[in-house]
């Protein structure tokens, strides 16, 4: 009985090896690998939104923004709002919303270099704590402002994610499409004073899971 299963564990252990990653090495005590964000991973990619795509479109983004004399040109800098809260995920990709709106944000403030004047909206309750602090005498006065408002914003950003997926039945394989859209609303006017728009296909064999 011994002997008839030995053949069968060794044809199991030949398949299971010729299935592996031939350029994967997964062996214990394997030390991490840093990888260029930038670029897609050899090993482990899908059809959703990764980090290339996440560098890609901010930093066209970016150049967009920067080259409108509406936004960019004025001679006083407009104070802008960037970050998730009207930037919605309608797509069949999971993604956190905020590695994108933050990085353009980082980016733009870092680039800008005074063009712009970045209104930290996301951190309004720590303003607030603080000044509540230093006019009760909790804190050292330091600098206080006449008017109790914060600062208000001239645009703020807004966009959307969707998808369109597709899947073939034969060959197992996997695609989708993405649009992504990115705006700058006057917030006096609602009106939209700059568009930009980064879209991609992508195609696999199998899709991975994101988390």
């Amino acid at each position: 009985m011994i002997s008839k299963l030995i053949p069968a564990v060794m044809l199991g252990t030949a398949f299971l090896t010729g299935c592996a990653a031939p350029n994967l090495d997964n062996s214990a005590g394997r030390r991490v690998v840093y990888q260029d964000v930038s670029s897609p991973s050899a090993t482990v990619a899908g059809v959703g939104v990764e980090s290339q795509d996440v560098v890609s479109m901010t930093d066209k983004m970016v150049r967009d923004i920067l080259s409108n004399p509406q936004i960019a040109g004025r001679a006083t800098a407009p104070r802008v709002i960037v970050d998730s809260e009207y930037f919605s995920n309608d797509s069949s990709s999971r993604i956190n919303k905020n590695s994108i709106t933050d990085r353009l944000r980082v980016e733009l403030n870092r680039a800008s270099n005074g063009r712009l004047v970045f209104v930290a909206r996301h951190y309004g309750n720590m303003v607030e704590k603080e000044r509540e602090a230093k006019r009760s005498g909790q804190a050292d006065r330091g600098t206080i402002r006449s008017t109790k408002a914060q600062a208000g914003g001239d645009f703020r950003l807004g966009g959307r994610i969707t998808s369109m997926d597709a899947a073939s039945t034969s060959s197992g394989n996997v695609s989708r499409y993405h649009q992504i859209t990115f705006e700058l609303i006057d917030l006096e006017y609602g009106t939209i004073v700059w568009s930009g728009m980064y879209e991609f296909k992508k195609e696999a064999r199998d899709d991975i899971l994101y988390r």
